[in-house]
């Protein structure tokens, strides 16, 4: 099978990993949004340590992973003749093959594998087997990648963060899709629901959900809105799932039902009906949100949560392209995007530690840096924060005291467009991404000055929560400094030649008078 080329973003990611591990770290994480291409970019790494004769392990979450991430090497160019899986007696299994794929669950059980070093997927599950193999392997290198490495502690087990691009930049270039986020007017009212674990209590959260007068009715509301689109949908709990489903089901709707302890076989084959068209809206629970690679045009949002990391993994499942797909829709009767922001507007540039957690309980700061999106008075409308004219109904957005809301409806909180046109060179520039432009900048070692010059002639704003790791330029930014410094060369030239002509003038008139 042909090998797979890789995007700009993505090859920044490698060159950032290698300058990682050349400054001397041995524990970087990789941050890579979902449908990102965090697989290929693994199996690039891979392929790398096989062509120097290491010996890779890569970890999964989850059993049910474990043959799908074989499928996904072995499509991406890996020789399936070097991989081994470490589960119980997968067909696959083989102890001297170079590559190992193993579960977690699995290593927990059995111990270590030899290797040399070690891709760790969803590394922001923070799993303590994986833990401690880190801190019992002083000298092996480990990578973890992930969507959303803002877990408790992260920073106290590994020692760098990697971010190649976001997943806003994704969007906007076409890598990931556009989405529209339809938020309840009448929020749920979790006052009284209490936190366990940083997260709402989930028998309280299922109680004050399945009242049917907070938001409006899930079903009707995507018979409204959904468009019949291929739809997930996250529940509170399984009794709470088991009831959505049911609901789908009596109005009509191709429905499935999948939790945690749903079987494998089960489970491939809800699936295969899934992306048959058979059954348009799985209703799930405890799962879903890691490793999924599924046609998804809609989310249904009905799980309230706290945290940032499954609010984001959540939308994620929507967010890669597929063929004849324009947009994502997002029906948040959870709330989730207005107590918590749009995706877009949360993420870190630091990893986690204790210390830092301390300091920011003690500031209150969050995770969310951006202001909440706000309300379209003349559509009723969510619109991101910062956000001039409503992308809904084309009015100008302005501050009020006082928003009226209307009971039950969803209203839309929009999304950037993606953008579009012929290529220039400063398209070129853009294409491959903020962080690289920023980082390769840095390498010219002229200064922040230069640096945050240049970045705004190309973007259009000043760099925002970057990495100053040096990058060795691409060629199409050297073109691009080449050029600049050449205007700038006969700009100084007209203006000298301006001003000897103006000298030359007034002498002239001097000697007429």
């Amino acid at each position: 099978m042909a090998e797979k080329s890789l995007r700009p973003h993505q090859e920044t990611a490698i060159a950032m990993l290698r300058a990682s591990l050349a400054s001397g770290k041995r524990r970087p994480v990789l941050a890579l949004a979902t449908g990102g291409g965090k697989t290929l970019v693994a199996t690039r790494i891979i392929q790398g340590a096989r062509a120097k004769g290491k010996r890779v392990t890569f970890t999964v979450p989850v059993l049910s992973l474990v043959t799908q991430t074989f499928e996904s090497f072995v499509e991406n160019g890996v020789d399936p003749g070097e991989i081994g899986v470490i589960q119980g007696d997968h067909g696959w299994r083989r102890p001297h093959a170079p590559i190992q794929i193993a579960s977690v669950q699995t290593l927990a059980r059995r111990g270590f594998p030899e290797t040399d070093f070690v891709i760790c997927d969803e590394a922001h599950l923070n799993f303590e087997v994986i833990h401690n193999w880190i801190k019992d392997s002083e000298n092996k290198i480990f990578i973890g990648l992930s969507a959303t490495p803002w877990s408790r502690g992260m920073g106290d087990i590994w020692d760098d963060l990697i971010i190649p691009t976001t997943l806003s930049e994704l969007i906007e270039l076409g890598w990931l899709c556009k989405f529209r986020v339809f938020a309840a007017a009448t929020k749920a009212d979790l006052s009284g629901v209490k936190t366990v674990a940083g997260d709402y209590h989930e028998g309280q959260l299922s109680d004050v959900m399945s009242n049917k007068v907070i938001v409006a009715d899930v079903v009707s509301t995507w018979l409204e809105k959904g468009e019949n689109r291929q739809t997930i949908c996250f529940a509170v709990d399984r009794a709470h799932a088991a009831t959505l489903h049911e609901q789908f089901e009596a109005a009509g709707v191709g429905s499935a039902y999948i939790d945690g302890e749903t079987p494998c076989e089960e489970r491939q084959a809800i699936l295969e009906r899934y992306k048959r068209g058979e059954v348009n809206v799985i209703c799930s629970v405890g799962t879903m949100t890691t490793g999924v690679d599924i046609p998804c045009q809609c989310i249904v949002d009905a799980q309230p949560t706290r945290s940032e990391i499954r609010h984001c993994q959540k939308i994620g499942r929507g967010l890669r392209n597929e063929e004849g797909k324009t947009d994502l829709k997002v029906l948040d009767h959870a709330g989730n995007c207005q107590r918590l922001g749009m995706p877009t507007s949360i993420g870190r540039t630091t990893l986690r530690t204790a210390a830092t957690d301390a300091k920011e309980a003690k500031e209150g700061e969050t995770l969310c840096k951006e202001p909440l999106p706000r309300e379209c008075r003349s559509c009723n409308a969510l619109v991101p924060a910062k956000t001039r004219v409503c992308p809904s109904c084309g009015a100008e957005m302005k501050r009020h005291s006082n928003v009226e809301t209307v009971d039950g409806e969803l209203v839309e909180f929009g999304s950037a467009p993606v953008k579009g046109g012929k290529k220039s060179a400063i398209d070129r520039l853009r294409d491959q991404g903020k962080q690289a432009i920023y980082s390769q900048l840095w390498a010219e070692g002229k200064g922040e000055k230069f640096v945050l010059a240049k970045y705004k002639a190309i973007f259009e704003t000043w760099p925002r929560n970057l990495v100053r790791m040096p990058l060795e330029p691409s060629a199409e930014l050297r073109s691009w400094l080449h050029s600049e410094r050449i205007k700038w060369a006969k700009s100084k030239q007209n203006t000298r030649n301006s001003g000897s002509a103006t000298a030359e003038d007034s002498r002239g008139l001097a000697n007429v008078d």
